[in-house]
């Protein structure tokens, strides 16, 4: 094999990458990720062992949490930047070593090789990322653990990120994250122990999330309840794409008065339902659909696009928005430009996007209309008591729960098809890209309370949580799992693998999960999960409707 990866739902044959990615990385940026999670390895085993002295460095921090989100699929397929990232873990690893053993530390001699291991040219890095990927761990169901617990930090490194960016900080949340990816070098760990790193993961998933959620509402507000225009305007624009919601609001103060308009693309379309987004009136609605029809539509849209985050396709050779292509974060393309981080205290320099704005058409109109969403867990539990006369009533027989991911395999009509067969006396809840398969469909309200509740981003798949939890107090029931909800969730990546985490930890058990279980779950691991979570796969839309309902 040249490469290995299994990390996300579409890898090949439903069993993992060996050639290239389905998400169109080569060899190369696969296994140079996999060196940059190793060296985060040496420099979690340190970093542990450090703070026990009270050394805890703010660049280890960032630096972890940062890389991790590199490495998410479909996020930086730049290989030199993950180049230069190494020789920057390198230096941060040697650094804080010294200090550790300068403060009276010891290394065990059977440390992590990470710990010690040096290299300095382009090519040591390429032999050494041939040794130390996903498959030298052996035994399937250690390595199935290991990596569902690496995937699971991954997708919190994202979230803590975003919260970091807005001055948000919660030190218990990086110290998890040090001492888990440790614990995945430690080989006298059993099986046992191993599950218990998970359910831990999902613990301090929770704590990402709801710590973005403060983030954000504490900044921007509460997200309302929004028609959110998916129509254009006249002027040229800029398409923002991604999570960050921070590289959102200096795009919206730039572009000020500047005859250039703001458009929303795929995941973020929830900054619409922030009242502090609202005030900006080039700040137009949202363009086109669900990140994997990126190729189609930035053809169309004209002007450039900013990627914040992941959800990148790889353009084709020919396409003509290539150089209207800008990345900045944990985001990269070689080739696209790259917009390096914001001083202290201060924006990211946006002004070359701008220029080039200026200088593009007006974006083509590929539809028309609004579509509604603001329904986090603020907005809904402000409809509580309607939603409970609604529910005792009868008018509302049960909730879906249709968060997740979107992707382009024909599978996922499925998600479509379920949501036009529900019957009329269910409301779906929903958050991610997912909502992309049924958001523009006419579902409906049962008694004003629209049939599709979108709450945001992945990461407000937390706001689902919140609501399900204040139900079941309302309802004065002892058990979540009581409560008239089903969870049909689909999958593509890890930020849907630390909400499936935290959901789990959160006590909720037979959640469908779709449209394929990974293929990182080992059979065992996943008897596991099926014998104590419920968790299972999808089937035909009728019987898994027939499934939850009389369930």
């Amino acid at each position: 094999m040249s490469m290995f990866c299994y990390q996300c739902q579409e890898t090949a044959k439903g069993t993992g990458c060996t050639i290239a990615g389905v998400c169109g990385k080569n060899e190369k940026v696969a296994n140079i990720q996999d060196l940059l999670i190793y060296v985060l390895k040496g420099i979690s085993n340190v970093s542990t062992r450090a703070r026990a002295l009270g050394i805890e460095k703010e660049e280890v921090n960032k630096f972890v949490v940062d890389s991790l989100f590199m490495t998410i699929t479909n996020a930086n397929f730049d290989y030199d930047r993950f180049i230069e990232k190494i020789r920057e873990g390198l230096e941060i690893r040697d650094r804080l070593r010294d200090d550790y053993l300068k403060a009276g530390g010891t290394l065990p001699s059977d440390i992590h090789e990470s710990v010690n291991w040096i290299a300095d040219t382009t090519e040591e890095f390429d032999t050494k990322s041939q040794t130390v990927g996903i498959l030298t761990q052996e035994n399937e169901d250690v390595r199935s653990l290991r990596e569902l617990t690496i995937y699971g930090l991954k997708g919190m490194a994202a979230y803590t990120e975003h919260a970091n960016n807005l001055g948000y900080k919660d030190d218990t949340i990086h110290k998890f994250i040090q001492e888990a990816l440790t614990a995945t070098t430690n080989d006298n760990l059993t099986v046992e122990e191993l599950i218990n790193l998970v359910n831990e993961t999902g613990k301090y998933g929770v704590a990402a999330m709801a710590l973005l959620d403060k983030a954000h509402t504490t900044t921007y507000g509460n997200p309302e309840i929004t028609k959110v225009n998916i129509g254009v305007g006249t002027n040229p624009g800029i398409l923002i794409s991604g999570h960050d919601l921070r590289d959102m609001e200096d795009l919206l103060k730039q572009t000020e008065g500047t005859g250039v308009d703001v458009y929303t693309h795929s995941e973020m379309l929830p900054a619409n339902y922030y009242p502090a987004f609202k005030k900006y009136k080039h700040f137009i609605g949202n363009y086109g659909n669900a990140w994997w029809k990126q190729k189609e539509e930035f053809e169309t849209f004209n002007g450039p696009v900013l990627f914040t985050t992941n959800c990148i396709v790889p353009p084709r050779k020919n396409a003509s928005y290539f150089d209207r292509v800008y990345t900045t974060g944990s985001a990269g393309f070689t080739g696209f430009r790259h917009i390096p981080e914001r001083p202290e205290g201060g924006q990211k320099d946006f002004s070359e996007i701008i220029e080039q704005a200026k200088k593009c058409k007006p974006p083509v109109e590929i539809e028309k209309g609004e579509i509604t969403g603001g329904f986090a867990h603020n907005q809904v539990l402000a409809l509580a008591d309607k939603i409970v006369d609604a529910v005792k009533s009868g008018a509302i027989r049960k909730f879906f729960v249709m968060a997740g991911c979107d992707g382009r395999m024909k599978d996922r009509a499925y998600y479509t098809e379920f949501a036009s067969a529900l019957p009329k006396d269910t409301v779906i809840l929903t958050a991610g890209c997912a909502k992309y398969r049924y958001n523009k469909l006419p579902l409906g309200d049962i008694n004003g309370i629209p049939r599709v509740l979108d709450a945001g981003q992945c990461n407000d798949s937390y706001s689902l949580a919140v609501i399900a939890l204040k139900l079941k107090e309302v309802f004065n029931l002892e058990d979540i799992n009581k409560l008239p909800i089903a969870f049909n969730i689909a999958w593509y990546e890890q930020k849907a693998v630390i909400v499936l985490l935290a959901l789990l930890y959160l006590g909720i058990k037979d959640i469908h999960l779709g449209p394929t279980l990974p293929a990182f779950l080992s059979p065992n691991v996943g008897k596991v999960l099926v014998e104590k979570f419920g968790i299972a796969g999808i089937g035909t839309v009728e019987d898994d409707i027939e499934l939850f309902l009389n369930n």
